[in-house]
């Protein structure tokens, strides 16, 4: 192999150039192309207004460079408009760590799901403007074919979800407030109104469905597969170069394991590195169970950690704990569950739920059945990597209620008051976040302590003590 073909995140068999990532880009406008990069990356759709005024124009600066780079080196598509710019992702996994959230930062629930589809729907149908009861009645009517869910205006509660929909579209430059308060219309829509300006090239921007949903009757058949076509070497690397890609790009980490075996000798490849240094700006770390992105701009996870607020900064102190736990009293290990099975187990309680009566069977589109060993795309004909098998140390669910009552005593000086009062509630939401940046993982009866937490075991804390006012009258007898 050549030195240019072994650079080549494909294996280079093929004997094609190297793919060079920003290779029109000057040394001195690298800095602000990788911004712009992060910056789509973390925002699939941006407007004039959303997630800020600066973020278009910087890119539609760099949108040609931006088009060639992300579906060269991860398949996406970049869609752009004179108001918007539309990343179209690959789904590999069913990824249920990105919900929706509302103006309270709440992640969004089935309703507001609904509602949100709904009301898109609806403003697709209508002019240039309407008003809030009006779009209600729209997706009330809609909402009434939908067994289970409804719109009743009457009632608080429907109000609030609609307007949370109605909220997120606003914040995204969909909708925009020409008079009144949806805030006034939730607590009286007999005497409150608000008139919205529709942006029907947002609208449009915001729902691009890949697959006509009335033709699936799985959810899987909105992520990527192979579908178990003959394919030639070259597009087999390609295919599982970009997949890696992707997989280091959406997810905490990758560890090996935890890996399809068919892209696990591209994660361990050294182009793979390279390539997203040179993309995005930042730092991969290689460990031996895994890869991971270190996202030191800010701008490219969803999620920061550590960061403000009691439970991140409760997450931290557990996550602490757990591994000075595990290092000291070496727990009991176990197997964790791959992303395929997690994957399979959300796919079936998805597919529970979805109506089948509306599918059209003609149309339907079903997974085939792989065939015959998967092959591995570092060397195509012959066997994928045999599976690794790795376990954990277990975290008991009871430790784990112990030890965030002790935080509490310790630190609870420094916690919010809502969370204060309710250790285990906090304990519910640190674990969920720990688990969202796959720093452990739920298991019944408790957690396992997946490598990455390991890089927290040294943390520490201080409580700060709180200033005391000096009195304005000095008690003392001074005579």
């Amino acid at each position: 192999m050549t030195p240019d073909q072994e650079r080549d995140g494909y294996g280079g068999s093929a004997g094609r150039d190297m793919y060079r990532v920003a290779k029109d880009v000057s040394p001195l406008d690298l800095a602000d192309y990788q911004r712009a990069v992060r910056v789509l990356l973390s925002n699939p759709l941006i407007t004039d207004v959303y997630p800020d005024r600066r973020s278009l124009p910087l890119v539609r600066r760099w949108a040609a460079q931006l088009r060639t780079d992300l579906h060269e080196m991860l398949g996406y598509r970049l869609v752009t408009t004179a108001n918007t710019a539309r990343l179209l992702r690959v789904q590999d996994e069913l990824d249920t760590t990105r919900p929706a959230r509302t103006r309270t930062d709440r992640p969004f629930d089935r309703r507001r799901y609904a509602y949100l589809v709904l009301t898109l729907a609806a403003l697709g149908r209508s002019g240039t403007q309407i008003s809030l009861s009006e779009l209600a009645d729209s997706v009330g009517a809609d909402a009434t074919r939908v067994d289970g869910l409804g719109l009743d205006t009457e009632s608080k509660p429907h109000r609030d979800a609609f307007v949370d929909a109605v909220a997120w579209l606003e914040a995204r430059g969909a909708l925009s407030l020409a008079d009144g308060s949806a805030a006034d219309w939730v607590n009286n829509p007999d005497r409150a109104e608000a008139l919205y300006d529709i942006d029907r090239e947002i609208v449009f921007a915001i729902y691009t469905p890949s697959r006509v949903l009335q033709h699936l009757r799985s959810v899987t058949a909105l992520l990527e597969t192979d579908h178990g076509f003959a394919q030639g070497q070259t597009t087999q690397r390609k295919a599982a170069a970009r997949k890696a890609r992707r997989l280091v790009l959406e997810r905490p980490v990758v560890y090996y394991a935890d890996a399809d075996e068919t892209i696990r000798g591209q994660l361990r490849h050294a182009s793979l590195g390279e390539d997203l240094e040179r993309l995005t700006g930042q730092t991969v770390e290689r460990r031996a169970e895994g890869v991971s992105i270190v996202d030191t701009s800010g701008r490219l996870s969803d999620v920061r950690f550590p960061s403000g607020g009691t439970p991140s900064q409760a997450a931290l102190l557990l996550s602490a704990r757990i591994a000075r736990y595990v290092a000291d009293e070496d727990p009991p290990r176990l197997p964790a569950a791959t992303a395929g099975e997690r994957d399979e187990a959300a796919a079936a309680r998805i597919d529970e739920g979805l109506p089948l009566t509306g599918i059209l069977d003609e149309l339907s589109e079903s997974a085939p059945t792989p065939r015959g060993t998967p092959e591995d795309p570092e060397n195509p004909g012959g066997p994928a990597e045999a599976a690794e098998s790795a376990t954990y140390p277990f975290v008991a669910d009871a430790w784990l209620r112990s030890a965030m009552r002790e935080l509490n005593d310790v630190y609870g000086a420094a916690f919010a008051v809502a969370w204060r009062g309710d250790p285990d509630r906090l304990l519910r939401e640190a674990v969920r976040l720990l688990a969202s940046l796959r720093l452990v993982a739920k298991i019944d009866g408790g957690v396992l302590a997946l490598p990455l937490l390991a890089r927290y075991r040294g943390t520490t804390a201080v409580v700060k003590p709180r200033n005391k006012p000096t009195p304005l009258f000095d008690t003392e007898d001074v005579s």
